[in-house]
């Protein structure tokens, strides 16, 4: 009895497990669109990520990760900001910013963001950011963002000129 009552008690909480996550839950089928057949059914089934197939348990092969070294948007855009001390470089976000980068003029700098909004390379993939910032001699400092500024126009030809000849590197091999 007592193994009758542990079986039963097992079967029931697979079974409310099983239908709490969704997957006992039948599927609302049409079946002018669906086959009769079984065998065409499971098929479709498989081929739908729906089953279970030997095929697909023998195969297994991880995910498709793309680094960050193989994407010439990112290593281009690396490659031309190495002069600049960087503070956030984000592959998984899309994302590089500089620090505050004084050139000539001691009370002159800019700090540079660069968005990746696609991987193409093209120029409405990258979205590219400067403000500048003037202090004064008395450590008053001001900051304004430079829409459209020469700076960001020329960064992004030359990021998108680079990643071209490093796609084309990448191809010739």
């Amino acid at each position: 009895m007592r193994k009758h009552l542990r079986f039963f008690l097992i079967v029931s909480s697979m079974l409310t497990i099983l239908t709490s996550c969704g997957a006992l839950k039948p599927k609302k089928v049409d079946t002018r669109e669906t086959s009769i057949k079984g065998s065409e059914r499971s098929r479709k089934n498989i081929e739908e990520g729906g089953g279970v197939s030997l095929k697909n348990v023998l195969n297994r092969r991880g995910g498709s990760f793309e680094f960050s070294s193989s994407n010439p948007m990112w290593r281009a855009s690396l490659e031309i900001l190495d002069f600049l001390p960087l503070t956030t470089v984000d592959y998984s976000g899309g994302m590089i910013v500089s620090d505050w980068y004084t050139g000539e003029s001691s009370n002159e700098s800019i700090k540079i963001s660069i968005r990746f909004l696609s991987n193409e390379i093209r120029s409405d993939s990258l979205k590219i950011i400067v403000h500048k910032k003037k202090c004064s001699e008395n450590q008053s400092c001001q900051t304004k963002l430079l829409n459209n500024s020469k700076i960001s126009q020329e960064l992004r030809l030359a990021i998108l000129k680079k990643a071209a000849a490093l796609e084309k590197e990448k191809k010739k091999k």
